[in-house]
């Protein structure tokens, strides 16, 4: 199902995210989202996130849709041309994969083969415009395509508590002006930034999910603060994660954070985006927290 479609219907939609694994063996993987991801719309499934080598999204997609789940096929620019994202939008298109969420993707430098050739043939916007031709019938080339044309939800991301609101929202606006349907952002620590950054935002007229991430530890907080652009976690959340450890290292103390966080932002969005990094089994407590 088209999340967008959810959008129309007026639902609050929840998201998480799920990370495959640097190997074939997704067993795991379906069975924990099975058990722990019911209650949301739709899993994104990361696209060699951090440009670390791993299955490809487009199967672990695969996987979830025939167990009955909704996937967003996440698509990064980074390790494909032209030829070849166009190739997975109608391989996606294919398998039924109906949302995409397009990304221009981290440079390889970051990942685990730096050595590897970034391509970049593309960025997000382009690829949301190349989504927009092919639902019309023609590739990028101009030439037409054999048969029914595909049909996309049509995704981006944006950074609302940035250093640069400005420069996120031209960003934002490029976005939809290439056909971006709904937004997920970043990982949200600061609701009143969000906040602003909507009032400005809502002009755009798109739907837009909080992005959360739920806060393992203070190293964890301070990593992000030193190296995630447009994330900055307070200190008064890290002192939060400081003042019971063995409650922290349960998770108590990140999912109460994150629920407050959602609570705070929900009359301001459409929608919850979570990104548990390995902690899916607490997000049905997070959802009950949150009164979602």
């Amino acid at each position: 199902m088209k999340v967008t479609d959810l959008f129309k219907e007026g639902k609050f939609v929840v998201s998480a995210e799920v990370g495959p694994p640097k190997g074939i063996n997704v067993d795991h993987l379906i069975e924990e989202a099975k058990e722990y991801l019911g209650r949301c719309d739709a899993i994104n499934v990361t696209d060699n996130q951090s440009s670390v080598m791993r299955v490809g999204s487009l199967a672990v997609c695969k996987a979830l849709k025939d167990a009955g789940l909704n996937p967003i096929f996440q698509l990064a620019c980074r390790d494909r041309n032209r030829i070849a994202l166009q190739s997975d939008l109608l391989s996606a298109a294919m398998f039924g994969i109906e949302n995409v969420l397009a990304l221009t993707g981290d440079h390889t430098k970051m990942g685990d083969h730096p050595q590897a050739k970034p391509v970049f043939d593309l960025d997000a916007v382009s690829l949301l415009h190349t989504m927009g031709l092919l639902e019309k019938g023609e590739d990028l080339g101009g030439n037409k395509l054999d048969g029914e044309a595909p049909s996309f939800a049509k995704g981006a991301v944006v950074s609302p508590c940035s250093d640069s609101v400005d420069a996120q929202l031209l960003k934002m606006e490029r976005k939809v002006a290439a056909g971006a349907e709904y937004f997920q952002t970043q990982a949200v620590f600061e609701p009143e930034k969000f906040i602003k950054f909507m009032e400005k935002a809502k002009q755009f007229g798109k739907p837009v999910q909080l992005g959360i991430i739920i806060p393992k530890s203070v190293g964890m907080c301070r990593f992000m603060n030193a190296n995630v652009a447009g994330v900055h976690v307070p200190e008064e959340m890290i002192e939060e994660l400081k003042a019971d450890k063995e409650k922290t290292k349960a998770g108590i103390t990140g999912v109460e954070i994150a629920a407050r966080i959602i609570r705070e932002c929900k009359p301001y969005c459409e929608g919850v985006h979570i990104m548990s990094l390995g902690w899916e089994s607490k997000i049905p407590g997070l959802l009950e927290q949150a009164g979602i």
